[in-house]
Parts: C-alpha cells; sequence; structure tokens
C-alpha cells in the first residue's frame, strides 16, 4: 500500500513540475532526453552522473524484457511492478530532462551575454 502511495505521490509531482508555469513543457522535455543522454556520455553535462544514467538504461531494459522479478502471469501483481518501474523512469527521465532543458538555456543565454 505504502509502494502505491509513493508511485502517486512521486507522479502527481512530476505532473505538476511539467505544469509549472514557466517550466519546459512535456514535449520539450521529451525531445530533450536524446541530447541529454549524449551530452551525459560525452561529458557535458554533469547534471546527471553515469551511474545514475545505466540505472535509467537499465529501468527501461526492465520494462522491455520478457523476464520480470514479478511474473506477469500473475496478474495484479506481476503487471504492478513493470508498472512501478515505469513510473520511476518516466519521472525520472522528465524531471532530470527540465533540468537539462534549464542547463541549456543558460548556456544560450551566457554565449549571447558574452557576444
Amino acid at each position: 500500500m505504502m509502494a502505491k502511495a509513493a508511485r502517486a505521490a512521486a507522479a502527481w509531482r512530476t505532473y505538476r513540475e511539467v505544469t509549472r508555469p514557466g517550466s519546459p513543457g512535456l514535449m520539450t522535455r521529451v525531445k530533450a532526453v536524446p541530447r541529454m543522454v549524449g551530452a551525459v556520455m560525452r561529458g557535458q553535462y554533469s547534471g546527471l552522473g553515469k551511474g545514475r544514467l545505466a540505472l535509467l538504461g537499465l529501468g527501461v531494459v526492465y520494462i522491455l524484457s520478457p523476464i520480470d522479478v514479478v511474473p506477469d502471469f500473475l496478474m495484479v501483481i506481476g503487471v504492478a511492478d513493470d508498472f512501478g518501474v515505469f513510473l520511476w523512469l518516466l519521472g525520472t527521465l522528465l524531471g532530470e530532462s527540465g533540468r537539462y532543458v534549464e542547463h541549456e538555456r543558460k548556456i544560450i543565454q551566457g554565449s549571447l551575454g558574452d557576444a
């Protein structure tokens, strides 16, 4: 029960962050994910470490993998673990990509100010 409440709270925080005025919108964040991953891999963005990026990759693999910790044939429980990982992955990616977009904006503003 506590895990469900925690996932619901995380989803609500993500929703609030994405819809906050002045905050990067949902599609802006989604489009920034590949750029963010590339910047992390090149060492150009330190806001997200390579270890955390690897955890996000493992989350994607877990969701796509036919092998689960809790088998899907145990209907409610088997799907709930995948959904929990999905919510964590979505919340983390949207939050991190929003911070990355803000980082990009600061770099652009800084380079315009230097010109």
